[in-house]
């Protein structure tokens, strides 16, 4: 991985809320991550680990208390061009159609009406929409509504695509099926996408997808543990993954198991 550039770079990450005017809760703390070109990293851990929340300073979306994030060499502090997100509500715009839906990112580049008709169907067709174009948010499944919040997301080519549990909200058998879409289009380079950073609760999803598995640790959320996946993702099967599934499972169990004989809120004092 040496080799390899280096999309983005978090530097000691911090960030705290406002609990009242005496009382900050610090969410993550001193969180520094180097996210390569090439590589899909997880990050793996229950509920309020500050998974999420440290994905969204990734995406400019929320400012960070401390730190610095940079993609491409460039501080983010403000949505990028450079990366997208795709959310477990879908997050689709409910008055506008699958194409619109789709259409909406590329819209904001000042791209010409042709292109953007060009672009947004194509992705459309190779996402599984074709034919749904003129449908609406209501009238489509779950499953169909995550894919057209990959497309959206896809359809500007983001160097990153940021992914905060996406499949979580679907049934197994359509999780399934999108992830290995996913994975496939990956793999056979259709979209430019250079890296990606999905955020799970699933051991086996973080290691069937990803080539790093982050396992995350609570109050304040901060990575605990790093582990590689160095088997060829072609080759990831459940059978061929459990050895290291059951590793990464025993890890968190007896993290959960520390961590809850010591819980209490990381809450401080305001200076």
């Amino acid at each position: 991985m040496i080799d390899k550039k280096i999309i983005l770079h978090a530097e000691h990450v911090s960030k705290s809320f406002e609990i009242n005017k005496n009382h900050n809760l610090q969410v993550l703390e001193d969180i520094s991550l180097q996210v390569y070109e090439g590589e899909i990293v997880a990050f793996l851990g229950k509920s309020g680990t500050g998974k999420s929340t440290f994905l969204r300073i990734l995406a400019g979306l929320m400012e960070a208390s401390s730190g610095k994030v940079t993609c491409n060499g460039n501080v983010i502090n403000a949505p990028s061009r450079d990366m997208s997100m795709v959310f477990q509500s879908f997050a689709l715009m409910p008055w506008l159609s699958v194409f619109d839906n789709v259409a909406f990112g590329l819209e904001a580049l000042n791209y010409s009406k042709e292109k953007i008709k060009s672009v947004a169907q194509a992705m459309i067709d190779m996402i599984g929409l074709a034919g749904y174009e003129n449908s609406y948010p209501k009238e489509l499944s779950g499953g169909m509504k995550q894919r057209v919040g990959l497309a959206r997301a896809l359809a500007v080519e983001p160097d990153i695509l940021l992914l905060d549990e996406p499949f979580s909200a679907l049934d197994i058998y359509t999780a399934h099926k999108i992830k290995t879409d996913l994975t496939e289009l990956w793999e056979s380079r259709q979209i430019k996408t250079r890296s990606m950073i999905i955020v799970t609760h699933n051991v086996e999803e973080a290691v069937i997808m990803s080539d790093r598995v982050l396992v995350w640790d609570s109050n304040p959320g901060r990575i605990a543990r790093e582990f590689k996946i160095d088997i060829p993702r072609s080759e990831r099967s459940k059978r061929s993954v459990l050895d290291l599934v059951e590793e990464i499972s025993h890890h968190q169990h007896e993290q959960i198991a520390y961590a809850e004989r010591k819980r209490k809120p990381h809450i401080s004092l305001k200076k």
